[in-house]
């Protein structure tokens, strides 16, 4: 994975299984390490809607546990921004996994049955614009972690492209208030923004 100081902030963006949960567990674990007064949380914004969904979360979580074990975890799909806040003081080292699932609860809610959609938030834009502000002042250092999904064809349905568009809109606004922003592809780190 490579080493690299941590930044107050950074944005890891990639495709599916590109390494950034990874990434992100490399720094907490090394800012674990780098002191015993640091303390690392994950901010989870995954829901477990279905039974796949389900038994992702809990292998993440076995699989969390064994790479970073003095990391605890808090699920917050919704509101992001208090959770960063909350999460603790200058000691405490905040990842963010995953922006993407986050503005999908935003815009495309389910409700614990998986066939029933729950209104979608009024504003996401609103809640965007508090998480971003939650970046700028939080008292320790936050790794977000996200999705880059606009590389492909211009997908079909309107829905979709809505949700593109607004992942593509969320990315760029995180990427400006982040002091770093990396993509990730097969494993390996690009600095995009800041220095390695």
């Amino acid at each position: 994975m490579g080493s690299s100081r941590l930044a107050r902030s950074e944005l890891i963006l990639g495709g599916q299984k590109s390494g950034k949960s990874r990434r992100a567990e490399s720094l907490a674990a090394a800012w674990l390490a780098a002191s015993s007064e640091h303390r690392a949380v994950l901010i989870a914004t995954a829901e477990p809607n279905d039974d796949e969904m389900r038994a992702r979360i809990a292998r993440h979580q076995r699989d969390r546990a064994e790479r970073v074990p003095g990391m605890t975890a808090l699920e917050a799909p919704r509101d992001l921004a208090a959770a960063i806040a909350n999460a603790g003081g200058a000691q405490t080292l905040r990842v963010v996994d995953c922006l993407t699932l986050w503005l999908t609860a935003q815009i495309m809610p389910l409700s614990n049955d998986f066939e029933q959609n729950r209104p979608p938030a009024p504003d996401w834009q609103a809640q965007a614009a508090m998480l971003l502000k939650a970046i700028e002042t939080c008292p320790g250092p936050v790794v977000l972690v996200g999705n880059e999904i606009g590389l492909g064809v211009i997908p079909l349905g309107r829905e979709v492209r809505a949700f593109v568009d607004a992942l593509g809109t969320l990315n760029q606004s995180v990427a400006a208030a982040c002091e770093r922003v990396t993509l990730m592809a097969a494993g390996l780190p690009l600095v995009l923004k800041g220095s390695p």
